[in-house]
């Protein structure tokens, strides 16, 4: 996702649709499905990014594609990042600070 002109902005944007119920798919544990907009492109010419959340104060941006680079994950990768979700969504807050505090992680959102 750093190779696209996504910011912050649009990110957080698309966690306040899904509070909404605007999701595009529901991959199953925790892990969502949604479509965003690219600068100058718009949603459907956009990208994709996987988003593994408790649906309460924790929302994890996981994986990102454009759609022109691919179409979907496989279900190799789905199987890997329905586990790394789960890992995220169950750290402890102490995890989540020292994971922030290494840079593995980066907040957005500072609501």
């Amino acid at each position: 996702m750093r190779k696209t002109d996504l910011n912050d902005v649009v990110l957080c944007d698309a966690i306040r649709e899904i509070e909404q119920g605007l999701i595009d798919a529901d991959l199953g544990g925790g892990l969502f499905k949604k479509r965003v907009a690219v600068p100058g492109r718009g949603k459907s010419g956009g990208a994709r990014t996987l988003i593994a959340t408790n649906r309460s104060d924790r929302w994890l941006f996981g994986f990102g594609f454009e759609k022109n680079e691919k179409q979907n994950v496989d279900e190799a990768e789905l199987t890997f990042l329905k586990r790394f979700a789960g890992r995220l969504l169950d750290l402890s807050e102490l995890g989540v600070d020292s994971y922030l505090a290494d840079g593995s992680i980066q907040e957005i959102c500072h609501e």
